[in-house]
């Protein structure tokens, strides 16, 4: 069945980057000229996905009028012949079809996901965090699909991380199928040292079996009373499968701040209007350290 629909979470109170996130949710936080989201759902959108939903909460808002259409903001760029401005704000409006989800109670990952329930309906669908965002040729989502494919089973995405850092992760344990795809035989979340030889660490990028909304219903709350995302995708991969996927190309934690600081350097180094001069900005206060 094809892969049609990608849930976001954005209900999350962005304690991380306090207090720029009081006012303003952290997922519309700017990486050059535009948020975090935008990047996350322009991956979606150049892999073939036809609707987001978002999963949001109060004070969210900003993250749904971004994505619509704005009269007064499109009378005034055009009466001022801004036409190129004009056509990226229409561009943005008409990018996908949206859809947004209330997370009523802070109950974890796995219980956002699961507030999408009737949305998604019976069929396989992405899951993206909204503070990862991935640089490469080929969008994460996209050679996760084409994976998907080939193998009809749930997918998560994976990388290596240095051994100490394990346990600030989701581990994955698995038996290797091909260069980049393992079979996964079990999941630790956050590890304690020592627990686990993997080094493969979950990133904010699966998809989803359907099979998830039962299992993430069953699950008990955790540390917090949170639903962990974690517990149930285990369950799914002792029920059907599921395949660990080491993409290509860089991921940044666009929700820590050294994660967001390395990820606006990285993109404006890509950015066409400010290359060349942000360049030599680096290299300028490099050499002044």
């Amino acid at each position: 069945m094809k892969v049609r629909k990608a849930v976001i979470p954005v209900a999350g109170l962005g304690t991380r980057f306090l207090p720029a996130s009081k006012a303003i949710p952290k997922e519309m936080l700017t990486i050059v000229d535009r948020p975090t989201i935008q990047y996350i759902v322009e991956e979606v959108v150049a892999s073939g996905i036809e609707q987001i939903i978002l999963i949001t909460s109060a004070g969210k808002s900003a993250i749904e009028n971004h994505f619509d259409y704005d009269f007064q903001l499109d009378r005034v760029l055009t009466e001022k012949k801004k036409d190129n401005l004009a056509e990226e704000m229409n561009r943005l409006s008409n990018l996908i079809d949206v859809v947004s989800v209330r997370q009523k109670k802070p109950l974890g990952l796995g219980h956002a996901i699961l507030t999408a329930r009737n949305v998604i309906g019976n069929e396989p669908f992405v899951v993206l965090l909204g503070d990862d965002l991935v640089l490469s040729e080929q969008p994460c989502t996209k050679q996760m699909l084409n994976l998907f494919d080939q193998v009809g089973e749930s997918i998560v995405a994976v990388q290596r991380v240095p051994k100490d850092q394990t346990y600030q992760y989701g581990i994955v344990e698995g038996t290797q199928q091909s260069k980049q795809v393992y079979k996964v035989d079990r999941m630790v979340e956050k590890p304690a040292p020592g627990t686990t030889d993997s080094d493969m660490a979950i990133i904010g990028r699966y998809i989803l079996q359907p099979d998830i909304f039962d299992l993430l219903e069953k699950t008990a709350p955790g540390h917090g009373g949170e639903i962990q995302l974690t517990d149930a995708l285990l369950a799914l991969a002792k029920k059907r499968g599921m395949y660990a996927f080491e993409f290509e190309g860089t991921r940044f934690d666009a929700g820590d701040k050294l994660g967001y600081l390395k990820a606006i350097i990285a993109f404006g180094l890509r950015h066409p209007d400010i290359c060349d001069d942000f360049s030599e900005h680096i290299k300028e206060v490099a050499a002044q350290l």
